[in-house]
């Protein structure tokens, strides 16, 4: 992958914070770099790709979530309007999943699937 693509974005932040493993597709860090565009300001990544190993997918169906695909990233947010922005942006990137937490928002390019169809918000 040409991280040059992304000038907002480095490897090692997107790095599985358990096993070092990285797998990004392409096209969601296009939509990432877009929202970050849209916002106009640098977001904070507090986890990106996550391996099957990893503990917080270890025990989910299908071989883990939306993270073990490398279409999915958590972003750190600090209060409402922010929040707010961070949402905003994402679905004007094209993001289709979106969760909602107090301290981050979960930001996915997954496709439909039974158990989990798209698009789709919701909170943590």
């Amino acid at each position: 992958m040409d991280w040059d693509r992304w000038p907002n974005f480095s490897e090692d932040e997107m790095r599985c914070r358990e096993t070092g493993e990285l797998d990004m597709d392409e096209s969601f860090m296009d939509k990432l770099q877009s929202l970050r565009s849209i916002l106009r300001r640098p977001v904070k990544i507090s986890s990106g790709f996550r391996s099957v190993k990893h503990s917080a997918e270890v025990n989910k169906a299908n071989g883990g979530g939306s993270h073990t695909h490398g279409v999915a990233t958590d972003i750190s947010v600090s209060g409402g309007q922010e929040r707010y922005e961070v949402l905003k942006a994402a679905v004007e990137a094209g993001m289709t999943g979106i969760g909602i937490h107090k301290d981050f928002i979960h930001v996915d390019g997954m496709g439909s699937r039974p158990e989990a169809p798209r698009p789709a918000a919701w909170p943590y």
